[in-house]
């Protein structure tokens, strides 16, 4: 766990002014990493600050970045080179960044305006890539209180948590293959859906599509087959941060998931932010999560908080609406299991954990009706639509809809932003001819 050092300072201010905003997303106590691409540009890396995207591309080449010395790691299209350095690496590279940038820092780049000119990309005219190559994707089930609405909603009300739920992280292996960065459109899955007076299922459209407001761990340091990470490895081994958005087909999942869990009703599509938010711009929000009883076994105890403080809102903007509506807002602190106990749990069994595996949190969700992270807890399963903007309903996601999710930590004059992760929903594919 990286300490506070000068890169934290809330008094830090940056000579790209736009950075210094109080509603900015991206100040110079953030610079998250993505892949973004231009007209003229190759995909290439770059980190965000105000309104614009530094090339870190165009800074490796003239000399004023070096994080590997035995070649360029940021005219890569995907952040796993640069993540493969270790942390000691993405510290220093932090470190630097934040001199280069500094209102009062080093001047070498301000002061080249050539060079400045050619780093500096407005963020408008850049178009965002997937941040980086996911090697295996993993959805974990970590709110109590998400769990808990599952479990009441479709088995015992007063036994709606199974008993390994408080001793165990609880997670499935989703597809690698399906993780897509925010902005792309999503399809409507087919599969089969057993309507409630049928006995035998039929293949349709799914008529239940939902969203899950999650966030995501990025792997950044690997451990072979065979060895363990303790909690306070696993936390050191988590590069950063995402949101993410999975993609539920609640009618497709309530057919297939007896007995082995969730398979196509989840594989068609998960979305992510395009920045990454590093471990060590997130260190001043770190918080303690909710009391854990029974105690959790000795290899999943946390010497430290790993939790964050990170405020979460979900909008729906419906096609032909002016404005989205906001429907859910909540907090990442919340979550049962920490990120660092769903790695080392991964890694306990000898699991080769890779660079650029993403561990999904689970939906998050929080104990007031507005703070519910899924349209299947909002609703209760459609029983209760939502009303939006200008009347309209919604008890699941129709065609046409945008989905979109942001995330911030709020700091003293300054605040940690994600962006946001968006997708909307394409018909489903005609299978009738």
């Amino acid at each position: 766990m990286s300490p506070l050092n000068v890169t934290h300072d809330p008094a830090l201010k940056s000579w790209v002014t736009s950075a210094n905003a109080a509603e900015c997303d991206f100040p110079i106590q953030n610079l998250p990493y993505g892949v973004f691409s231009t007209k003229d540009r190759a995909a290439r890396i770059g980190v965000a600050l105000g309104d614009r995207i530094v090339d870190l591309a165009v800074l490796e080449q003239a000399g004023l970045l070096r994080p590997a010395p035995s070649g360029a790691v940021f005219s890569k299209a995907s952040l796993n080179d640069f993540m493969a350095l270790g942390r000691p690496t993405w510290s220093s590279t932090r470190a630097r960044l934040s001199a280069l940038l500094a209102d009062g820092g080093d001047r070498a780049l301000r002061d080249d305006v050539g060079l400045m000119t050619r780093a500096l990309v407005p963020l408008a005219d850049a178009t965002m890539q997937m941040p980086i190559t996911v090697r295996g994707y993993t959805d974990f089930y970590a709110s109590k209180e998400h769990a808990t609405n599952v479990g009441a909603m479709f088995r015992d009300p007063k036994n709606a948590l199974l008993p390994n739920w408080v001793h165990i992280p609880i997670g499935y292996n989703g597809r690698a293959s399906t993780v897509v960065v925010s902005g792309t459109p999503v399809r409507r899955p087919l599969g089969q859906i057993k309507p409630p007076n049928s006995e035998a299922p039929v293949f349709s459209p799914c008529r239940k599509l939902d969203f899950e407001l999650e966030m995501a761990a990025i792997v950044g340091r690997a451990n072979p087959m065979g060895e363990t990470l303790s909690v306070d490895a696993a936390r050191d081994a988590i590069f950063g941060f995402v949101l993410l958005n999975d993609w539920s087909a609640r009618d497709i999942q309530a057919w297939e998931y007896v007995p082995l869990g969730p398979f196509q009703a989840k594989a068609f599509a998960t979305s992510i932010s395009p920045w990454v938010v590093t471990s060590e711009a997130l260190e001043p929000f770190r918080a303690t999560g909710p009391s854990q009883s029974p105690e959790p076994l000795p290899y999943l105890r946390q010497s430290k908080p790993s939790n964050y403080d990170v405020s979460l809102e979900v909008t729906l903007q419906v096609q032909g609406l002016p404005a989205p509506t906001r429907i859910c807002r909540t907090n990442f602190k919340h979550m049962y299991w920490s990120s660092a106990q769903q790695l080392a749990h991964h890694a306990i069994c000898g699991c080769a954990m890779e660079i650029g595996d993403l561990l999904g949190s689970g939906t998050i969700s929080g104990a007031s009706k507005d703070s519910l992270g899924s349209l299947l807890e909002l609703t209760w399963n459609g029983a209760n639509p939502l009303t939006l903007e200008d009347g309209a309903t919604r008890t699941f996601i129709e065609d046409g809809d945008e989905v979109i999710m942001s995330g911030w930590c709020q700091g003293q004059s300054y605040r940690i932003g994600f962006g946001a992760v968006r997708g909307s929903i394409l018909p489903a594919h005609d299978v009738s001819q």
